[in-house]
Formats: C-alpha cells, sequence, structure tokens
C-alpha cells in the first residue's frame, strides 16, 4: 500500500504511523538530496627532519583499551542459538531468566528496542497466555499486551472472570522489531528457549496460544490458526506436558471482528477447563 499523491506533511506521517513506521533508525535526520561537502583542506605541514630507521625505537605493543561505546560483536546465527539454550537452562527462577535476558546479546532486537518486555501477571497463575512479540505501546511501557489488542485481552479475559491477577502474559518475543515487522525465523529461534524456560518456571496447568506465529513456533504445528484454534494440543515441557489451546490473537480480532465469535467459543472452553482443574493442595 502507498500513500495518496499530494498528502500534506501530518496525513503523510499519520500514513507511516498507522503502517508501523514510528521510529528513526538513527539520532539524527540525513538529507540524502544534498551533496556532502567537500572537506576542508588540511593546513600544510612544515617538513620534518628525517630520522635514520636505525635510530627509531620499536614502539611498545599494547592493547587498545576497549570504547564503551563499542557494541559487542554478533554471535553468528548457530552461536547464539546455542548460547540461548545454555543461558535459559540455568535460570532457577523467573527473575534470573530475566536477569539473564537482560544481559543477553545474542538477538540484534535487543539493540533497536527501547526496554526488554519480559511478562505480566501472576507467576503462580493456573493459565498462562503467549503472544509473538511486543508492539510500540509495549516496548515504552515494558509490559506485554498494554496497546489496543491488550485492552481488548482485558476485556475477553474479563468475560470468563478472569483478570491480569490470575493469569500469566508473557510473548516468544521479548523485544519489539523495529517498526513492528514480522520476526525473523533466527530471531525466533533464538529467544525461544527463553520462551520455554519460562513456560516451565511457571509450570501452569493451561497454555494459551495467542495467533499463529505463538502457535506454530511452541506447538510444533505447521497448521495455520484456522485449523488449531478451539482444537487442545500437549505442549511438553520435557518433565510434564501442559494442555495447550490455541486462539485468535487480539490484534487480529481488532482487525477481523467476524471472528470474535469463534474467539468467544475458545474463551468458553478455556474456563469450562479451568472449573474442571482440582483444587491446588498448599
Amino acid at each position: 500500500m502507498m500513500p495518496e499523491p499530494h498528502l500534506s506533511a501530518r496525513e503523510l506521517l499519520a500514513f507511516y504511523l498507522e503502517a508501523g513506521v514510528d521510529c528513526a533508525m538513527m539520532d539524527e535526520p540525513v538529507n540524502r538530496l544534498v551533496d556532502e561537502p567537500a572537506p576542508a583542506p588540511q593546513p600544510a605541514r612544515a617538513a620534518e627532519p628525517r630520522t635514520a630507521v636505525s635510530q627509531l625505537a620499536p614502539a611498545p605493543q599494547r592493547d587498545a583499551p576497549p570504547s564503551r561505546s563499542t557494541p559487542a560483536p554478533a554471535l553468528a546465527p548457530d552461536a547464539a542459538i546455542v548460547s540461548a539454550r545454555e543461558a535459559a537452562r540455568t535460570a532457577p527462577s523467573l527473575q534470573a531468566l530475566r536477569d539473564l535476558l537482560a544481559a543477553f546479546d545474542g538477538c540484534a532486537l535487543k539493540s533497536t528496542a527501547t526496554q526488554l518486555v519480559f511478562a505480566d501477571g501472576n507467576p503462580q497463575a493456573r493459565i498462562m497466555l503467549v503472544g509473538e512479540a511486543p508492539g510500540r505501546e509495549e516496548d515504552i511501557e515494558g509490559l506485554p499486551f498494554v496497546g489496543r489488542s491488550g485492552k481488548l485481552l482485558d476485556r475477553m479475559l474479563a468475560a470468563i472472570g478472569l483478570d491480569r491477577s490470575k493469569v500469566y502474559i508473557a510473548n516468544v518475543i521479548p523485544w519489539r522489531p523495529p517498526g513492528n515487522r514480522t520476526p525473523t525465523p533466527q530471531e525466533t529461534q533464538t529467544c525461544l528457549p527463553f520462551i520455554q524456560r519460562q513456560i516451565e518456571l511457571v509450570d501452569p496447568e493451561i497454555l494459551v496460544t495467542l495467533g499463529n506465529p505463538s502457535t506454530q513456533t511452541l506447538l510444533s504445528t505447521r497448521e495455520g490458526i484456522m485449523k488449531t484454534r478451539g482444537r487442545w494440543i500437549d505442549y511438553d515441557t520435557g518433565s510434564r506436558r501442559i494442555h495447550a489451546l490455541p486462539t485468535f490473537h487480539p490484534a487480529y480480532l481488532l482487525r477481523s471482528p467476524s471472528y470474535k465469535r469463534l474467539a468467544w467459543q475458545d474463551l468458553r472452553a478455556i474456563a469450562k477447563a479451568l472449573e474442571e482443574l482440582p483444587p491446588r493442595s498448599d
């Protein structure tokens, strides 16, 4: 989709914001239509007396001090995935996992995001919901599902008697992709060990995958959300199996409200499954 010709500057900015282009990738704007000024001529240096090669003392070899502004070298794709797996499985708690993610440099999304978006809700909840990646509002606030789709999710939960004090919410990708673009397979696979460990630590009774990307990533299926939604699938943590139910992402329901009827069926199935769970022993 291209912007209409003859738009005003304000209308053009609104178009790009709606399309997800809402952040600049450089500190200062650059006018590419203006030729760069020629470098100023350097003043002539006075001739220096020549020194015999034999009189030059060898300069001591010293390592240059590391620059604080120099970013850490990027890991190779396979190395980043291996590093993520090794780091994630060492986390004994959710706080330790959050700290590991904050220090992890194997995903390039970290360098373009405002902050880490780890999770929200109750870590002791019996139900956990997982989406794909944070958006603009989530990137600003540092919490998942706080924008328009988050408000719809809150209303969906309220319809079956739940709120954020009774659920735990996270994303497969903890950093916002620039312009809300789709995460690459490499980015998804690098972040996957961390959300897998997060699910294992929360240890919910019910896992709800919101949307096609999180469903395919976590439940290892190539089927689309239209075929998988409303169908219970076992999610294997390695130590136990968790009942998982895919459903539509709230952002998709905002674009296609006709599917809210099917989403309501999924919500009723979740509510019924929660009612049938045996009480937890303290």
